[in-house]
This record gives structure tokens, C-alpha cells and sequence, in this order.
């Protein structure tokens, strides 16, 4: 069984491809065959994924924005590798509506990155209304959550954010910190989780509130189960 997660808001610039990224990296640093899909023409995640080093766990990568070479099907070029575990689809801030059916289509998780800031806060508010008529038509499995990205905790914004979302009954399952080590780990195409842990432990600690979230239910019982020896060598 596939667990498909689609990290989506269609206010650009809210870190969707490091999001994206960091999820993949993290699930294939920890032993679960991963696929990531790049809806967006910009390719960002796609060219992230060209330049991750051949000695990490591989993850398998469409360009889905595009389309399929001449011969080759949608479905075909869509196709996921047998026994992935775990498929990430980072997505633009525009799309059309048969897109979006798409990609929420079998959606086991939604995830919605949002910024600090009060424009960032109405936008993706606004968003999520029109988003919840489409994930109960098309992925009602699925469970949504907000994530609040390139966080200062200390900050006026920060607590404006907080106290937003608390008003919309939106509270975010995970606050990531704005860091530098988001940078530096894109443009190497690499991850937090593959970066030195003495580097990168608060943020790590950070992202466990989201895959604590995201792993809250147990894998279905056909799924074989991440290699347990290869999670403790990397923790």
C-alpha cells in the first residue's frame, strides 16, 4: 500500500518544495522505498532530485508538470515503482481543476505549508475552504494538516500566525524553523535528515511533530516495514 502525500497551497512561495524534498529525503534516508512527483513547471524538486548524491537512498522522480514523451502514455508516465511505500507530490500554486482532482486522487495525507505573515494567513485560509470541497468529493480518506513554515518563535508574526489559525480551528501539526540548513541542504539535493545530526538536531526535532503525525496509524498490514537495523544507524 502506497501512502500518498500531497504537500499543496496555492499561495507561491510558501516552502512547498522544501517541504517536499525534506519528506522524501527523510523517507528514503529511513528505509522506505520513496517517489517523488514535481507538478510544477518550474521543476524545482526535479532538479533538486538531478543533483542528490549517488551514495544516498535513491528516490524515484517524475517530471509531472510535463508532458509524457511522444509513444508514452499519462498513466504509463505516472506509473510508481512495485513495493514504494511512500509517494510525495510537490505541486504549483496554479492549478486547474482536473489537475487538482488528479493529484488528490487516492490521497492518504494533504499537507499545507503556510508563512508567517497576515497575507500568507487570508490566502491559504481561503484556500483550504475551497481545498475541503474537493478532498471530500475526490480523497475522503484523506486527513489534512497545516504545517507553518520558516517560523521565528520570538516574533510578532509568529504569534499573529498562532492566533489565526487558532481562530480558524487551524492548528498546525508541526512550526518549522527558518534556517539556513533548508538552503544549504537544497542546494546540494539533499535533506535535513541526510545532513549531519549535530547540524541539523533542532530541526530535526521540528520535523518529528509532522512525521509523528503523518505515522500516527499503523502500515497496512501487506506493506513490509522500513529497515529497522538501517533507522538506528542514521538516528
Amino acid at each position: 500500500m502506497i501512502r500518498k502525500i500531497v504537500v499543496i497551497n496555492s499561495k507561491g512561495g510558501c516552502g512547498k518544495t522544501t517541504l517536499s524534498t525534506n519528506l522524501a529525503s527523510y523517507y528514503a534516508s529511513h528505509g522506505y522505498p520513496t517517489a517523488l512527483f514535481d507538478y510544477d513547471p518550474q521543476d524545482s524538486a526535479a532538479r533538486w532530485l538531478a543533483q542528490r548524491p549517488e551514495h544516498l537512498a535513491g528516490i524515484y522522480g517524475v517530471a509531472a508538470a510535463h508532458s509524457p514523451e511522444e509513444n508514452i502514455t499519462r498513466s504509463f508516465q505516472l506509473r510508481v515503482p512495485p513495493g514504494t511505500q511512500r509517494l510525495i507530490l510537490d505541486t504549483p500554486a496554479s492549478l486547474k481543476r482536473m489537475e487538482l482532482i488528479e493529484i488528490l486522487r487516492d490521497a492518504w495525507a494533504i499537507i499545507v505549508p503556510i508563512l508567517p505573515s497576515t497575507i500568507d494567513s487570508c490566502v491559504t485560509s481561503d484556500f483550504i475552504m475551497q481545498l475541503d470541497k474537493e478532498v471530500r468529493l475526490h480523497a475522503p480518506d484523506a486527513s489534512l494538516a497545516i504545517v507553518a513554515n520558516r517560523v521565528r518563535r520570538n516574533t510578532r508574526a509568529f504569534q499573529t500566525l498562532m492566533k489565526f489559525l487558532e481562530e480558524k480551528d487551524l492548528s498546525p501539526v508541526a512550526c518549522l524553523r527558518d534556517s539556513q540548513n533548508y538552503v544549504h541542504a537544497s542546494a546540494d539535493g539533499i535533506g535535513i535528515h541526510d545532513m549531519k545530526a549535530t547540524l541539523t538536531r533542532v530541526d530535526r526535532e521540528h520535523w518529528q511533530d509532522l512525521i509523528d503525525w503523518l505515522e500516527a496509524e499503523p502500515l497496512h498490514s501487506d506493506v513490509d516495514p522500513p529497515d529497522t537495523e538501517k533507522q538506528r544507524s542514521i538516528a
